[in-house]
């Protein structure tokens, strides 16, 4: 079927090398992609053949609300009071200046799930533009 020049790689024109090694490419790829799709076609046959619907129950009766406390309330507004407190004062030192010169207006809670290298990243970033 082959001649011995293309089975030893020998001798070999342009023209035919050229084609050998689309060949090569193409049947790789090939089996590259049958196998993806064989992959595929067993991970959703074990989702069938695995996968659990989760049993629905009857939601009980809700309770009824009831009124929060007061004491509540003013516990909030003191943790914020020591919140600002405490932001000012870590801002004050960062800075190496008095609590007097500086005014927290406002202030929001950061996601704090992300990875460190992405807090490596924020860091550096804020260090390097100050």
């Amino acid at each position: 079927m082959y001649s011995e020049a293309l089975l030893t790689g020998q001798n070999l024109s342009l023209s035919e090398a050229l084609a050998m090694g689309g060949e090569t490419t193409v049947i790789g790829l090939a089996i590259v992609f049958a196998v993806l799709i064989i992959l595929m076609i067993v991970l959703s046959l074990f989702r069938v053949i695995f996968y659990k619907k989760p049993k629905t129950q009857a939601a009980p009766a809700a309770a009824p609300a009831q009124a929060a406390p007061v004491e509540e309330e003013t516990a909030d507004d003191t943790d914020e009071e020591e919140l600002i407190a405490v932001l000012t004062a870590a801002v004050a030192a960062s800075l190496n200046t008095s609590t007097y010169n500086l005014r927290i207006k406002s202030y929001r809670r950061t996601d704090n799930k992300m990875p460190a290298w992405n807090k490596a990243g924020v860091t550096e970033t804020i260090n390097n533009r100050f």
